[in-house]
């Protein structure tokens, strides 16, 4: 079940993307860190509305956020769209021990489903470069890649943009 995020639910979330970091780093993925996500990252999603949970038998699996917000980081890109009428997805996470069984396929078509309801234009977000897996998910699902931009918290490597055209 995908469900809008209370904020019960952020020690939770906030587990699953130390856990998703962790892996990530394990395999030479420095994406995440303990800047980012935090926690007033997904307070700030849940006051917009934007955080949703995905749960199996009511245990929280992983998150998405689905938001209308551009980041200043994004003004630079040059986008298929015009940029007024577009979904951002950003900190998509699902529990390391439970990747690669299609839960974040179903958080995306979740997301590209809500995007397609409400008349969005497009759906744009941004993977890191080294991240190829997430790269190669994007892709299969349409996604052209678009540009570059920096978090330098983050990493000093770029990530790059997509976009879906809807």
């Amino acid at each position: 079940m995908i469900r809008l995020a209370k904020e019960k639910d952020i020690k939770i979330i906030l587990e699953i993307t130390k856990a998703c970091a962790e892996s990530m780093i394990s395999n030479g993925v420095f994406q995440w860190n303990d800047d980012y996500p935090n926690i007033s990252a997904f307070q700030n999603d849940i006051k917009r509305n934007e955080l949703y949970v995905l749960a199996l038998d009511k245990v929280i699996i992983g998150c998405i956020v689905i938001s209308t917000l551009m980041d200043s980081e994004y003004k630079t890109v040059k986008w298929f769209t015009g940029n007024e009428n577009n979904l951002y997805i950003h900190r998509l996470a699902i529990h390391p021990e439970l990747q690669g069984k299609g839960y974040a396929q179903q958080l995306m078509s979740y997301a590209e489903r809500y995007a397609i309801d409400n008349n969005y234009s497009s759906i744009r977000l941004d993977t890191f470069s080294q991240n190829k897996r997430n790269q190669k998910f994007y892709e299969l699902r349409g996604y052209k890649r678009l540009g570059d931009i920096y978090f330098p918290k983050q990493s000093e490597f770029p990530f790059y943009c997509y976009e879906l055209v809807l």
